[in-house]
């Protein structure tokens, strides 16, 4: 769908390192694209971004550098950027507030003010959260309109991202100037709780699991019964891809804030996905937190989107369920840890033949 697209085109990816940014660059270099990244040192050992060893420039630099970020933006001059560098973890940014909304909101802003020079920039994707809507544990999906809000620093550090780009939008890349004053369009993407092969992070479910696992440890869960819209990594990386092009592509009306989630039997408690992984990997040994006791922080419990704009104007929609899903996901680690074999391309490969 996206290959003859991609192929050639100069694309700047902030992140790369991270779980998403390693996903996306690696399917982008498939495409044939020609990627830049910039983004921090993984913070995880071991690392997807490091395994796969794509060749392709990187810059490693902290984006709370203006002048650096600039400076680099600048050398590459890209015609997509796809933001994806974030602090991402909600129990983190309780300990360091600070960092959490340099990152994420003014970290944001640098590179929106590095790209008002570029000339040749035509569309940019700006990956947030749905944990940047006011949370009200609704049993209904949240549509783009709802009020954004975040109870922890991540949470409202992604709202104040959101309301910061569309201020940006408006000031610098106004929809009624464009191909006058500018030629740049920017969108917003919101995606659930997004799993896949490669994760290694902190305080993130599967993550916590497949460490567990291979060192023979029983995981313990803290919030059996929290709902969150599960999906493959792979799923909303087809919307942002999407997205790039059909800016690219000057459809204006696709400069705005997207929601890219599960479908609805996606969204079950953490209890339900242990026992699905625990079919994949039967060595898999969990003990439930029945009483919610080890908690101390405040979490979501019930958090969905409402995707249907994404369905019916982008024509995008989640292509694997709940057990593909999990099944991907597992066999991703079960490979690494076993086998001692990576199947990242085959699995970009598996899931690009059913766009």
């Amino acid at each position: 769908m996206y290959e003859e697209f991609y192929k050639g085109k100069r694309v700047l990816v902030t992140g790369h390192t991270g779980f998403k940014g390693s996903w996306l660059t690696r399917w982008l270099i498939q495409l044939g694209a020609n990627v830049y990244g910039v983004a921090l040192e993984a913070s995880t050992k071991p690392a997807h971004s490091k395994l796969l060893d794509s060749e392709f420039e990187n810059s490693i630099l902290d984006i709370r550098n203006f002048e650096e970020l600039e400076r680099t933006v600048k050398v590459f001059q890209p015609e997509i950027v796809f933001h994806l560098a974030a602090q991402p973890l909600v129990r983190y940014s309780y300990s360091n507030p600070i960092e959490t909304y340099e990152t994420n909101v003014m970290g944001s802003l640098h590179l929106y003010q590095a790209c008002r020079s570029i000339e040749c920039l035509k569309s940019i994707v700006c990956v947030t959260t749905d944990k940047c809507y006011e949370n009200r544990e609704w049993i209904w999906g949240y549509r783009e309109s709802d009020r954004l809000g975040g109870y922890d620093p991540y949470s409202s550090s992604k709202a104040c991202m959101e309301i910061m780009t569309k201020s940006f939008k408006n000031s610098f890349f106004n929809i009624s100037q464009y191909k006058q004053s500018h030629q740049v369009l920017i969108a917003t993407a919101r995606a659930g709780n997004v799993i896949g092969g490669g994760d290694w992070s902190d305080d993130r479910l599967i993550p916590d699991i497949v460490k567990a696992t291979a060192e023979n440890k029983v995981t313990s869960i803290r919030n059996p019964f929290a709902t969150r819209p599960w999906q493959h990594v792979l799923e909303p990386l087809a919307g942002y891809l999407s997205l790039g092009m059909k800016l690219y592509q000057e459809e204006v009306d696709k400069a705005d804030a997207w929601n890219f989630g599960p479908e609805a039997e996606s969204n079950i408690n953490v209890k339900k996905v242990v026992a699905l992984i625990q079919q994949t990997w039967s060595d898999v040994k969990v003990e439930l937190n029945q009483n919610n006791d080890s908690i101390d922080l405040h979490e979501a419990n019930l958090l969905m989107l409402d995707c249907s704009k994404a369905k019916k104007i982008l024509k995008w929609k989640p292509l694997w369920n709940i057990d593909t899903t999990i099944t991907e996901t597992i066999d991703w680690y079960k490979e690494f840890y076993l086998n001692q074999n990576l199947i990242t391309d085959s699995q970009i490969k598996k899931y690009s033949k059913l766009l």
